[in-house]
């Protein structure tokens, strides 16, 4: 893409990082969000949420900036930026997060690698490193020595390790770029080797990592690019060491303007992880779900099965929404906050995300370790609380704080639940545990098919006995509980088709909720939608709003929460899973078989 100066943030941005952290860069290779020392950490690179004290930025400027180009390395998570000046000058910059296999094990560490290389003429540059503390309340003290800076904040002391002067570094002087320039920042620590050897070899040895991973990808035949980015940005955001996934990298993007609606997404949310785990799947990336479900197995779970729908990386029950005043939030459109109140609310389709997560350890015959009658019995737990609640009040998908209704989805994956645990059984040969589940699924579906039905209104509807559409009600037919011929779901399409739908994007439900009526489309309910119509028979209307839709990425193929119906601008937490998910779901489905095409 080529990028000219504007004055306002977008979400036109990147993201770099190894499983252990993220970064995500603007259209002029500035850092503007980072949290260390993990995905949920201090946010030292906050510029995106606009700190009041300034700063919170890491920099490379060119003088008498002209323009820009950025573009990933093919089939990496290694971006490149091009800054041009007025004078035909230009810096190449190459900034990615260290991954590889070594020694047996991902060498993953906390670290960001920067390389700047003059293309040509002499172009001059200034290089800014400006990292906050405590969630940007203030600048941490600074150290520094021959070749490099240390920042004091309050979870590491981050350090900078350059080949470039240390005084032009301290005091972000510009200078002429004459040679190659390589700037390390990651923990305490001395390098062991050369930093431009370091830098050299780090690069490439992580482009061969994703290069290797990406080659051993079942992906369609069509849309190639746009599902292996969504897949490497899916990957970069599950935190290895527990194995938790991130809903998205950031907190407190509006869902759309000025509209109070910011959340923390920097954590695990069960529904969310279940969605990639399966698109990945779908493409053959079962390490993600091996790792998930280790994660998912030590979560503090009570005697009686309880879960909550959200839980932090590390296994945090707690997840206390605060207000962080130090941060005017993006563009100035405030609250920041940190944690997320959800943690506390009943959200009764985590039990059937987690039973259909786990369901492929059964059947999938590449694992090296797959589902016994151990893991069976540990299920069923969670298949009784779903048993129990299927009838029951909750906060639903969408997460309503205002009210607690029996929303038709959440008894849906109840049913998926009780379905799944059937389907287990009858692989174990437990025939008398296939039966109880069975039992159990036909009647939650029964139930379904009686109350989630409104034969006035003529379609599926949001709660039992309730009368309004909701998005997710294009879900019944992927989990298996109807299939796509069943008039009850075609006229549910359909009808969805007709009023939630606005050009191309969706509403997720347009009745109004905690915060008054919804602004913008959540974007993987018109991912759900093409999925659905390809689903009822209507292929080519479903593969031309798919190729429209991906016109709306950003200009390096990455999806944000939400967006704008009127002229596609990205809103919410960005990268967002969800988004991703639904594109690789979605092109999986549509994409011509490869068989036909080679």
């Amino acid at each position: 893409m080529t990028e000219a100066l504007h004055d306002r943030a977008t979400l036109d941005l990147g993201i770099i990082g190894n499983c252990s952290i993220s970064a995500l860069i603007d259209p002029r290779a500035r850092v503007v969000w980072s949290c260390l020392p993990a995905f949920d950490g201090d946010p030292v690179f906050c510029d995106l949420l606009s700190p009041r004290i300034g700063g919170g930025v890491h920099t490379i400027e060119i003088e008498r900036f002209s323009h820009a180009e950025q573009a990933y390395l093919g089939n990496t998570a290694v971006l490149r930026t091009v800054l041009h000046d007025h004078d035909g000058g230009a810096v190449e910059i190459v900034d990615f997060a260290p991954r590889w296999r070594d020694h047996e094990r991902f060498y993953r560490p906390v670290m960001l690698v920067r390389r700047i290389r003059p293309l040509q003429g002499r172009p001059r540059i200034r290089v800014c490193v400006e990292p906050l503390a405590g969630w940007g309340e203030r600048v941490p003290e600074r150290t520094w020595g021959s070749n490099h800076l240390r920042f004091l904040l309050d979870d590491m002391v981050l350090r900078l390790t350059s080949d470039a002067p240390v005084r032009m570094l301290l005091d972000a002087l510009p200078f002429v770029l004459d040679r190659e320039l390589n700037l390390v920042l990651g923990p305490d620590e001395t390098l062991a080797q050369p930093i431009a050897r370091f830098a050299k070899d780090a690069e490439q040895r992580t482009r061969d990592y994703w290069h290797e991973w990406t080659r051993t990808l079942s992906i369609p035949f069509e849309w190639q690019d746009a599902v292996i980015r969504s897949a490497i940005t899916l990957k970069l955001c599950q935190y290895e060491d527990t194995g938790g996934i991130v809903a998205a990298m950031t907190t407190s993007i509006p869902e759309a303007p000025d509209s109070g609606r910011n959340w923390d997404y920097r954590h695990c949310w069960l529904r969310d992880a279940a969605f990639v785990v399966r698109a990945l799947n779908r493409l053959g990336a079962t390490r993600t779900m091996e790792d998930y479900l280790r994660y998912i197995s030590n979560l503090p779970v009570d005697d009686a099965g309880n879960l909550q729908p959200v839980y932090g990386i590390a296994f945090e029950r707690e997840l206390h929404e605060h207000v962080v005043e130090a941060m005017a939030g993006y563009r100035g459109m405030g609250p920041v906050r940190r944690g997320n109140l959800a943690w506390i609310q009943p959200q009764h389709d985590a039990y059937g995300s987690v039973a259909m997560t786990s369901t492929q350890l059964f059947f999938d015959q590449r694992l090296s370790a797959p589902g016994d009658e151990t893991m069976f019995v540990r299920l069923e737990r969670l298949g009784d609380r779903a048993w129990a609640l299927h009838d029951q009040p909750d906060a639903g998908l969408w997460e309503f704080r205002g009210r607690a209704e029996v929303h038709t989805y959440s008894t849906a994956m109840c049913w998926a639940a009780c379905d799944r645990l059937a389907k287990i059984a009858v692989r174990l040969g437990l025939d008398d545990r296939q039966a109880h589940w069975r039992a159990r699924a036909d009647a939650i579906r029964a139930l379904v098919m009686d109350r989630g039905w409104n034969a006035t209104r003529g379609h599926f509807v949001d709660v039992l006995d309730g009368e309004r559409l909701d998005a997710c009600l294009l879900l019944l037919e992927d989990i298996g509980m109807v299939t796509g011929d069943d008039p009850r779901y075609v006229a549910t399409v359909e009808a969805i088709g007709r009023e939630l739908r606005r050009g191309d994007a969706l509403f997720r439900y347009v009745a109004p909720d905690d915060f008054g009526t919804p602004e913008t489309s959540f974007t993987i309910c018109i991912f759900w939608y093409i999925d659905a119509l390809a689903a009822i028979g209507r292929m080519d209307e479903a593969r031309a709003l798919f190729e429209r839709v991906l016109e709306r990425r950003n200009p390096l193929g990455l999806l944000s929460e939400d967006q704008s119906f009127e002229d596609g601008e990205a809103w919410g937490n960005f990268p967002q899973t969800y988004s991703h998910v639904g594109l690789i779901v979605a092109a999986m489905r549509l994409s011509r078989p490869w068989r036909e095409m080679v």
